[in-house]
């Protein structure tokens, strides 16, 4: 059986990534729960499970 690689991800090119009007900055959209805030926080999570490439012209792409 063959595993699967996690990449290592970036939050600037990810969908969730949005920016908030309220704080003036970028923000992530997901809902942690504690044990995934608790990893982010301290750093030991290389690959998120919720990352999802902003590719703005994925629609055109189906559409052609």
């Amino acid at each position: 059986m063959e595993k699967k690689k996690q990449q290592a991800t970036n939050c600037d090119t990810c969908a969730n990534y949005a920016y908030d009007e309220y704080y003036e900055y970028y923000v992530c959209d997901v809902d942690l729960d504690e044990d995934e805030m608790s990893s982010f926080l301290r750093g030991t999570v290389h690959a998120c499970p919720y990352y999802q490439l902003d590719d703005e012209y994925k629609i055109v792409r189906k559409q052609m």
